[in-house]
């Protein structure tokens, strides 16, 4: 099993910046992706970022591309989001999710909240304008 914490949330104005962490423990050397959802007040829970072990490779919702990155350790047990040009829609509790069965998800299904089994607590980021 894997236990997840994110970290690095806070409040920030518009055009700042942010990087979150996320601290995988347990069994992280098996997990096949992590991503980070975002959920807002009276919304539901949507995909941010990801990146897929296997290969490394990083995918974006449309609506932070080019502004964030998504990174993790060697390890696969550490997840960051450096969040730059913040907008205070992107304001909401950001989660860390991570695939820990089945090994490495298809393309098509890194941004789809059911392919993750695990989640940590939340961090809240608040982007005043």
């Amino acid at each position: 099993q894997v236990q997840l914490v994110e970290s690095g949330g806070g409040m920030v104005q518009a055009g700042g910046s942010l990087r979150l962490t996320c601290a995988a423990s347990g069994r992280a050397s098996s997990n096949g992706a992590m991503a980070w959802f975002r959920q807002a007040p009276g919304k539901e829970r949507e995909f941010v970022a990801a990146i897929r072990w296997g290969d490394r490779r990083t995918y974006y919702a449309d609506s932070v591309k080019g502004r964030s990155t998504v990174s993790g350790n060697n390890a696969k047990n550490t997840l960051y989001l450096q969040m730059n040009a913040l907008k205070p829609e992107d304001t909401a509790v950001y989660y860390c999710g991570a695939k820990t069965r089945g090994g490495n998800p298809i393309m098509s299904s890194v941004g789809k909240i059911e392919t993750y089994d695990e989640w940590g607590q939340g961090t809240q980021v608040t982007v005043s304008s």
